[in-house]
C-alpha cells in the first residue's frame, strides 16, 4: 500500500472501497449466478491494492454472496472456519 492511501485511511478522510479495483466494473461479475466462471473477478481482485480489506470486511461482515477480496463465499467460509477453530483453541489452552 503506499503511503498516501495510508495516511488518508489512518486519518479516516477515505474509505478502503474508494481504492478498490472494481469500482466502475461490471458488478455481475462479483455476483455471478450459480455455476458461472468467476476467474474475471478474481483478476481484478488479484491486483487491487485494498484486497486484504476487502477480504477482511466480507469475513467480518459475514457476506453471503459474491466475490470479496479475490474469494468466494465456500473460501471465505473455510477461513471462518479456521479462525472459529483457532479462537477455540486459544481458550481452552
Amino acid at each position: 500500500m503506499d503511503t498516501k492511501l495510508i495516511e488518508a485511511l489512518v486519518l479516516d478522510k477515505l474509505s478502503w472501497q474508494d481504492f478498490a479495483n472494481c469500482t466502475g466494473a461490471d458488478q455481475d461479475l462479483f455476483f455471478p449466478e450459480r455455476g458461472a466462471s468467476t476467474r474475471k473477478a478474481k483478476a481484478i481482485c488479484a491486483a487491487c491494492t485494498v484486497k486484504a480489506e476487502c477480504l477482511e470486511f466480507a469475513i467480518t461482515q459475514g457476506e453471503r454472496f459474491g466475490i470479496w477480496g479475490g474469494l468466494s463465499e465456500r473460501e471465505r467460509r473455510k477461513i471462518r472456519r479456521q479462525r472459529a477453530l483457532t479462537a477455540k483453541a486459544r481458550e481452552v489452552g
